[in-house]
């Protein structure tokens, strides 16, 4: 017959990490909140107001040429399907961006030191792209586009 000899500190390690492992099964189990990164209004009838502001990185090459892009900040937004949104645009860099929504009649022009609100309700859902004509690409400090998910 084979006995399984265990000294005291064994045992002791053994019951630390069986209790590790069921405190932290226990925690994961019961922690359902979700942390959503947008606010969706419960209220029925109570637009959603969305903030973004116009953002700007530069930085230099390795043979000190100075690169910039542009952008929108938040870079993806979420919004209800058929729901009125306000999206509140607030021009930090660059004197002006003309903008408009991909997919929609919506244009208009964000302003250094100026807040454009747009109101706007989409009634399909999908991926609308926000469009900086001025830096559509990176050969012009671009690409300054958003992503307004319709869910």
């Amino acid at each position: 017959m084979n006995f399984i000899v265990l000294k005291k500190g064994s045992i002791i390690a053994i019951l630390v990490t069986i209790l590790v492992i069921t405190v932290g099964t226990i925690w994961s189990l019961s922690s359902k909140n979700s942390y959503p990164t947008v606010s969706l209004s419960e209220k029925t009838g109570e637009k959603q107001v969305i903030q973004l502001v116009t953002g700007e990185f530069k930085s230099k090459t390795a043979d000190g040429k100075e690169i910039e892009a542009y952008r929108w900040d938040p870079g993806t937004i979420v919004v209800e399907k058929g729901k009125e949104v306000e999206l509140r645009i607030y021009g930090v860099n660059g004197m002006e961006h003309p903008f408009y929504i991909e997919g929609t009649d919506i244009k208009g022009t964000v302003k250094k030191g100026k807040e454009t609100v747009v109101d706007v309700t989409f009634s399909k859902e999908g991926t609308y792209r926000l469009i900086c004509e001025m830096h559509e690409t990176i050969e012009n400090n671009g690409p300054m586009i958003a992503y307004i998910v319709v869910d």
